[in-house]
């Protein structure tokens, strides 16, 4: 749980941040890819554990009645304990910074943060469970959720602050993309950094609440 992400924000902040020279908005490289991978870590797990809930309890829903939207709740709840536990990384990086003075969260929209977990365990609950009911019918599309969720991730602003997407169309074709704005308001509260679109913002939560 801690090792992975660090490791990867390292990686990153190598790759993307050293070699692609990419900036993060002036927040500090690691931290940025941190709080980022501990976001997308978030949606994609709510949405690939619920992609084959259906196939993989099927004889429990045969033997046994209950709620159906019991199993996939529960994965997101489960996936929500991970989050909070990689956001102690986060903290500990976010303490040794603001001593420095190297990052200034909005601590006022704090507030947002459980708001847009919310936003990102429905909305991936609701693709995950999409998914799931068209693979008890389509088995082998299991073997491309792990490919689409990771083309769909460089579609979201996490290796790179949408401020760096200076194409108008590229930006709006991000923008559409329904996790971009939760991505963008946590780390707008919890940095000090992003860029918030209302108007995408609400078309975001319309989004969630047809796929809900």
């Amino acid at each position: 749980i801690f090792l992975t992400p660090l490791f990867s924000s390292i990686v990153q902040a190598f790759v993307f941040g050293g070699i692609a020279g990419i900036e993060t908005d002036g927040v500090p490289m690691l931290l940025f890819y941190l709080c980022s991978n501990a976001i997308w870590a978030f949606f994609s797990s709510c949405l690939i554990n619920n992609a084959n809930t259906f196939t993989a309890n099927a004889y429990v829903f045969g033997k046994v009645y209950f709620p159906r939207l019991t199993t996939p709740i529960s994965n997101v709840l489960s996936s929500m304990i991970r989050f909070a536990i990689q956001t102690i990384l986060v903290l500990i990086f976010m303490v040794y910074f603001l001593l420095h003075n190297a990052v200034a969260p909005n601590w006022g929209a704090w507030i947002m943060v459980p708001v847009e977990l919310v936003h990102l365990g429905i909305l991936g609950m609701g693709f995950g469970v999409i998914i799931s009911s068209l693979t008890t019918k389509y088995r082998d599309l299991v073997a491309l959720v792990d490919f689409g969720v990771s083309a769909w991730m460089y579609l979201t602003p996490v290796v790179y602050p949408l401020s760096t997407v200076s194409e108008t169309w590229m930006k709006n074709l991000v923008l559409v993309n329904p996790v971009t704005p939760a991505v963008e308001m946590i780390r707008y509260a919890i940095l000090g950094k992003g860029t918030i679109d209302w108007g995408f913002y609400g078309l975001s939560w319309a989004i969630t609440m047809v796929v809900a």
